[in-house]
């Protein structure tokens, strides 16, 4: 029996994805629009879901819209702005109560969905123009969200490696943009990005709940229609030479923050991704990988450490927080690990364990709704057709051998230090 069932339709410049699931007592709905990842427009980009998240024609001041949302059983509304591989996606997600489980009968599911079009097609404009104190507003947050990663050194740590292991490359742009284009964007240009956006985007609509798909059609084809488009599509390069490089920045810090990335040459729906999932969870994806048991616990050489993926990108990133003087030795300890992995120094265990661990954290992603819609929009992205079955099956059938090979094409590429000011100068 499938673990979900996913309904795509096309309708007017858009797709719709409905996951009928009694799961849950309420109904979710989440908007997707993704483009290239460009320096002229992400950081425009990074504020426009915030402004039209912030007022629209019918409700225009955040405090109008908030109340609504209580109106609506205490409907939940939020928006966000996230990279995939050298893709920049803006998500609306609402989530609803459904109608089924409450005494009045209001069609809550319509009045949602009448809602999020009010967001994306009807926002607080005129003359082609936003409202100008909203745009001001959101602007002076926009700033703040992006001080926020200078201040946080764990993701300033992880940026900087970013920037520094793709220069030249889109995925090298933070996710929010930057902090000195945001003078120049006002509420004339911001208006222009906007119908750029909604004319050129790929557009996904996700519902999830227990719903009736000839009714949600039926709504989604009377409230949003676009004009068709041929979606932009971004080139992911694999298999590059790479050469490797340390870079060290030296600031106020009181830990050091060593990051290394490496380029893993297998993306999202390649054959060998199932076990490139698993060489992660062995390497330094969980707590009982090679990185947490001989870099943290038996070395005593980090706070914390762990590896990730970029599975749109190719990368895969370790990051850890050590002692200044312990650069040296955790670099070697890391580099270890590795060889080890491409050896096949790992047991029959530590695969099933992994194994285990990752089917758990897939099924717990799917217990929510917003986790459905992520998982579903891998596909999206890397425009591949594979089921959560197909996923689970191809992870648990991965062998021994499978792990090794994809380990040998991992190749290190840059090994990223945050260190104080007088650390070795």
């Amino acid at each position: 029996m499938a673990v979900i069932s996913e309904s795509i339709k096309d309708m007017k410049g858009y797709k719709l994805h409905i996951v009928k699931t009694e799961k849950f007592k309420t109904n979710t709905i989440v908007w997707k629009m993704k483009a290239p990842l460009t320096s002229e427009d992400v950081t425009k980009r990074a504020l426009l879901p915030y402004v039209l998240q912030s007022s629209s024609k019918a409700y225009p001041t955040t405090s109008k819209f908030r109340s609504y949302l209580d109106e609506l059983y205490g409907a939940n509304l939020y928006v966000d702005v996230s990279k995939k591989g050298e893709y920049q996606v803006l998500s609306f997600s609402l989530e609803i109560a459904n109608e089924k489980f409450l005494s009045d009968p209001d069609p809550l599911l319509k009045k949602g969905l009448q809602l999020m079009a009010e967001i994306l097609v009807n926002p607080l404009a005129e003359n082609e123009t936003f409202d100008k104190e909203t745009v001001d507003k959101e602007k002076r947050t926009l700033k703040q969200r992006i001080q926020a990663v200078y201040d946080d050194k764990m993701r300033y740590s992880n940026f900087r490696l970013v920037q520094e292991m793709c220069k030249d490359e889109p995925y090298a742009l933070h996710v929010n943009g930057e902090i000195d284009d945001i003078p120049q964007i006002d509420e004339k240009n911001l208006y222009e990005y906007y119908q750029k956006a909604f004319a050129e985007d790929e557009l996904d609509l996700f519902i999830i709940g227990d719903v009736d798909e000839a009714e949600v059609q039926s709504f989604a084809q009377e409230l949003l229609q676009f004009d068709e488009r041929t979606p932009k599509l971004v080139e992911t390069s694999k298999g590059a030479d790479v050469e490797e490089k340390t870079v060290k920045d030296h600031e106020d810090v009181k830990q050091g923050k060593l990051n290394i990335g490496y380029r893993t040459n297998v993306l999202y729906g390649d054959k060998d991704y199932y076990a490139l999932q698993v060489f992660n969870g062995i390497f330094g994806g969980f707590s009982h990988s090679k990185l947490f048991l001989n870099v943290r616990e038996k070395n005593s050489l980090a706070y914390y450490v762990a590896s990730r993926l970029e599975s749109h990108k190719g990368l895969m990133m370790v990051m850890s927080g050590i002692e200044f003087e312990n650069f040296e030795l955790a670099v070697k300890i890391i580099r270890e690990q590795m060889e080890a992995m491409q050896a096949g120094d790992f047991s029959d265990q530590e695969i099933e364990q992994t194994k285990a661990v990752i089917e758990n954290q897939m099924l717990e992603t799917m217990d929510t709704a917003r986790g459905m819609v992520e998982v579903l929009y891998h596909n999206v992205v890397s425009r591949q057709n594979v089921s959560l079955d197909d996923w689970l099956q191809g992870m648990s059938k991965t062998t021994k051998e499978e792990i090794v090979d994809v380990a040998k094409k991992v190749q290190l590429d840059t090994v990223y230090f945050l260190t104080g000011l007088e650390a070795d100068k």
